[in-house]
């Protein structure tokens, strides 16, 4: 019996009409699980998120209408004048929250590299990872009595390198745990490729791990940045406020959330207005970043 008999006398298989053949049972047992749950998670959704967009909307309406050139460059004014803005506020909060991310990013990173790669099942990693996660629950308020304690007490002078640090204290716990989780997820057989190679366990590093683990290391770095621009508490202990423009690290210097803080409880119009605009702005950083962060997520470097 040749091939092509075989052939013609096995039964064949249509693809197509068994497809046709397929449905879903509508009222089965796992696909009513299946619509409800689905149906409870938008439901759910829906709801978070009109708080998110009420704010937003808020915002959009009673501080766009004041935010301007003037708003964004000009200096806060006093009880009775009108106009003035918050740029010193701006520049304030972008400088300390640089000078954290200078200080946490490094002593961060080295960190990680120790909890994911050097000795991950030491007793002293088991601790220290206990203790990062520990300190992402921490109260931002006793991270600015801490500093202030440290720093402010000891230089007699509220100063924005308090600040900095106070905001370090408070990012480096995220960027841990992110960069970790970011290099423990590096395949291993690429770590072994390496090895097999000749590379150094620094080699394997640098030039192995940390390429391929950046975007989740830079999306942690973004989160915690994101969520440092918008701390206040830590700020009243450590940097306090200033109606001028910084001049020197060792000063107090004007943040966003204190702005906001101070201007909101004042019984002036004019206060209150860029109290709204400022939040706005507040917003609009925070927002960035996080957008920033989800978009770093997703490429490959």
């Amino acid at each position: 019996m040749s091939a092509s008999d075989l052939t013609s006398e096995s039964p064949s298989f249509d693809i197509t009409s068994a497809s046709h053949q397929l449905h879903r049972a509508p009222f089965e047992g796992r696909a009513l699980k299946s619509g409800f749950l689905t149906g409870l998670t938008w439901i759910m959704a829906v709801l978070a998120s009109v708080p998110l967009f009420s704010v937003i909307y808020m915002l959009l309406i009673e501080g766009g209408s004041r935010l301007d050139w003037e708003a964004i460059t000009a200096l806060p004014p006093s009880a009775f004048e009108m106009g003035g803005g918050f740029g010193n506020a701006i520049i304030g909060t972008l400088i300390m929250v640089g000078i954290a991310t200078l200080i946490s990013v490094p002593i961060g990173l080295f960190a990680a590299i120790y909890l994911a790669i050097l000795d991950p099942d030491s007793k002293l990693a088991q601790t220290a990872r206990f203790l990062a996660k520990v300190l992402t629950g921490f109260p931002s308020i006793l991270a600015g009595v801490f500093v202030y304690a440290a720093m402010v007490v000891t230089m007699k002078s509220y100063s924005a390198l308090a600040g900095g640090v106070a905001l370090a204290v408070l990012m480096l716990p995220t960027i841990v745990l992110a960069a970790e989780q970011a290099m423990t997820t590096v395949p291993k057989k690429m770590k072994d490729a390496a090895f097999g190679m000749g590379c150094t366990r620094a080699q394997v590093i640098w030039q192995v791990v940390l390429p391929t683990g950046m975007p989740g290391i830079l999306t942690g770095v973004m989160l915690a940045v994101a969520g440092a621009a918008g701390e206040s508490a830590p700020l009243l202990f450590t940097a306090l406020f200033s109606n001028y423009f910084l001049s020197s690290l060792t000063e107090p210097t004007a943040s966003l959330s204190i702005l906001i803080f101070n201007f909101s409880g004042m019984p002036y119009d004019n206060q209150i207005e860029l109290a709204w605009a400022a939040s706005l702005v507040l917003v609009l950083i925070v927002l960035v970043l996080n957008i920033t962060a989800r978009f770093i997520g997703r490429q490959k470097f």
